[in-house]
């Protein structure tokens, strides 16, 4: 194993152990709210510091992208740490148990080493560019079907921003008619690693961040899953707009996508 994902590992697990023990009383947790919707709390602010603290430890000179702590840079480093330190915050503020951290690393310009650790499940997905893609140790792989009719897909529904809900709720419908169910769970991170493992056929959603999607979509391209944006593109990790799946069930999402898409841009 890369010892930068064994890093990765370690900050995970230290930032893990912290969200769960407060998950035991979250009515002591007060969340601020960032925007409609939108909220964070002490909890995420701490398993960030955690997270970059095992990882400055262990690569003093490396910068960091963090959803609650924004950029850091030290130097001109080639090494950039994308860290979501709990996707899925209003899902474990409601005590519902689909949530993760996710750490990605990202290398003049490529990510090359993902951590998704959900601690609910006890799963943990990891994958090193060229190397395969992982679950527990155990080599996953994107599920092999080629008929949209008969494919489970996962999404996210807009929570903040709505400029664009319309076109969501469009989308959203033509996929429920053409697919053989939709899912949302709330945790983009996840549900690019479901698609890795075959839990999920497909995954489409607008308009996220780096940090909710850099790690799950290393983790989805190494299990064998095709990743771009909604247009079929590769600007997914710039513009947030980003569909996974096997290549034949990639084609049919994006052909099911395109009709709606002509005044996206």
């Amino acid at each position: 194993m890369h010892p930068m994902l064994t890093t990765a590992i370690k900050a995970a697990r230290r930032a893990a152990n912290l969200i769960q023990r407060a998950s035991h009383n979250l009515d002591l947790i007060r969340p601020d709210q960032k925007g409609p919707n939108d909220y964070v709390s002490e909890v995420d602010r701490a398993a960030e510091a955690a997270i970059i603290e095992v990882i400055r430890e262990a690569y003093p000179q490396h910068a960091f992208l963090g959803e609650e702590s924004g950029a850091q840079r030290l130097g001109e480093s080639e090494y950039e740490w994308i860290i979501d330190p709990l996707d899925g915050t209003t899902n474990y503020l409601h005590g519902y148990p689909q949530y993760a951290i996710s750490i990605a690393l990202v290398h003049r310009g490529q990510i090359t080493q993902a951590v998704v650790y959900d601690p609910n499940r006890n799963d943990l997905f990891t994958a090193s560019k060229g190397s395969g893609a992982f679950l527990n140790d155990r080599r996953i792989r994107a599920a092999r079907r080629i008929q949209l009719a008969e494919a489970l897909l996962v999404t996210g529904f807009p929570y903040s921003n709505l400029q664009h809900l319309d076109l969501y709720l469009a989308t959203l419908g033509d996929m429920i008619r053409k697919s053989s169910g939709v899912r949302r769970e709330g945790a983009a991170a996840l549900d690019l690693c479901y698609v890795a493992c075959g839990r999920a056929d497909g995954f489409w959603e607008f308009g996220l961040k780096p940090w909710d999607i850099a790690a799950g979509s290393l983790i989805a391209q190494e299990a064998g899953a095709i990743v771009t944006d909604v247009f079929g593109e590769e600007n997914w990790l710039n513009s947030g707009d980003i569909v996974a799946a096997s290549p034949k069930i990639l084609n049919q999402m994006l052909q099911t996508l395109a009709p709606h898409l002509s005044n996206y841009r």
